[in-house]
């Protein structure tokens, strides 16, 4: 089943969605965070639930709207409302089902902020896998997702509309943030052993090599994925992704 949510807590309207078996009772929550321009009615997310709820009992998958994103009411898009949705969604899910076995699947953009989330307010997760996570964001963002046109408004204070399907604003306060958060500076030793990294090998917004190299610095198990391209669209390469994901949060 899938149900439909908000989180009404600090101020804060959290737009969330639940896949869960309604005939077990849930113990175990995965929370899914999606990517730059993403929502939580995504596909992949849609796909892991399916395939995990067929052949699990007791687990449920928890999706939300990052700030500006989805059905978000947020006009501008800030690091700190991110890591704050991110804060109370997992607050959220230890009180409503009241479990500490919390796992993490997050892509691209919801990698870079969950990693940012594991080295500046610890790990809340038993595990944490990362598809394509943006290790260096301010460099994708603004040497690939954007334009030079998109770049030249931001330089004369306006804001640029960024992204795929949908489209985020994105101001020069926001890029900023980014050159400022800089994964590579960053402690993971303490959790190097909970994280997983998957990357396809043609990938066109992260760089496989990027990825990879970060994960050899912070002793960070690595898969790579041959073939497969930033959103793993070929259907193999995701099923590759959510068996290698299962197997490591220990299902």
């Amino acid at each position: 089943m899938e149900k439909y949510l908000e989180i009404n807590r600090d101020g804060q309207n959290i737009r969330c969605k639940l896949y869960f078996d309604k005939k077990t009772e849930i113990r175990k929550v995965v929370l899914y965070i999606h990517g730059f321009a993403g929502h939580k009615d995504n596909a992949a997310a849609r796909k892991f639930a399916e395939r995990l709820l067929t052949r699990y009992k007791g687990i449920a998958v928890f999706c939300f709207d990052l700030p500006c994103h989805g059905n978000d009411v947020k006009k501008k898009l800030a690091l700190a409302d991110c890591l704050h949705y991110m804060e109370l969604a997992v607050q959220y899910v230890r009180e409503t089902f009241c479990t500490e076995e919390l796992y993490c699947y997050a892509t691209s953009f919801g990698g870079f902020l969950t990693l940012k989330y594991l080295a500046e307010r610890g790990n809340p997760f038993r595990k944490a896998a990362l598809r394509c996570p943006a290790v260096n964001m301010y460099e994708s963002m603004t040497g690939t997702l954007m334009s030079e046109e998109q770049l030249e408004a931001l330089r004369k204070g306006k804001e640029a509309e960024v992204g795929f399907d949908r489209k985020i604003r994105v101001g020069q306060a926001f890029l900023a943030e980014l050159a400022e958060s800089d994964l590579f500076a960053m402690d993971f030793l303490p959790v190097c052993e909970d994280i997983l990294i998957l990357h396809g090998t043609k990938d066109e917004i992260i760089p496989f090599a990027v990825s990879e190299r970060f994960a050899d610095e912070k002793i960070i198990e690595f898969l790579p994925v041959e073939g497969a391209d930033h959103r793993f669209q070929n259907p193999k390469h995701m099923e590759t992704a959510i068996k290698a994901i299962i197997a490591f949060f220990g299902f």
